[in-house]
């Protein structure tokens, strides 16, 4: 039935307690492939860029002040250190549950997480999202919002959400 198992993990042991449920599910459903990811920000820095031929205009000057000479001018640029923890986390666990038998793939997505997550699922194919709730509730909800309480609304895939241990249901 669920032939591609997708789960969503933060790099926190909270997260990590959605996964006997779907090595459980993946054994017990003869699953083809489970789909590790996690979401990261993708980092925005600058680099400098030499030859630049376009003057450096003084700002505290106004336009009757000295030109300078040409300098570096600044371009945009992505580094990958966040996305590089990210698969190095995901592989870890990924070699964990194939030393028992389970296809796996990763995958690091961008933000916002629970869109990412949401149509990551839907675009490949994913029979069931596997994810754990870190069982906020109240003030501490609102703040933080629920990425899987997201995930659960935006997704048209079904969602499989472990409650953290020691989560108290709110009543």
């Amino acid at each position: 039935m669920y032939k591609k198992i997708l789960v969503a993990l933060d790099g926190s042991k909270l997260a990590e307690c959605a996964l006997p449920h779907a090595e459980e599910l993946a054994k017990g459903c003869d699953t083809t492939e489970v789909i590790l990811v996690s979401v990261t920000e993708r980092v925005q820095g600058y680099r400098a860029v030499k030859g630049s031929t376009e003057p450096f205009i003084r700002s505290g000057g106004g336009w009757g002040s000295s030109i300078q000479p040409p300098l570096q001018r600044l371009v945009p640029e992505a580094f990958g250190k966040k996305e590089k923890q990210a698969e190095r986390y995901l592989g870890r666990i990924a070699e964990k549950l194939e030393s028992k038998g389970v296809k796996v793939h990763t995958e690091v997505l961008f933000w916002p997480p629970a869109e990412a997550i949401a149509s990551y699922a839907e675009q490949n194919g994913a029979d069931i999202i596997v994810m754990s709730s870190h069982g906020r509730s109240g003030p501490s909800r609102w703040a933080y919002g629920s990425v899987a309480d997201k995930v659960l609304r935006a997704s048209c895939v079904p969602v499989l959400m472990v409650r953290a241990p020691g989560c108290v249901p709110g009543i």
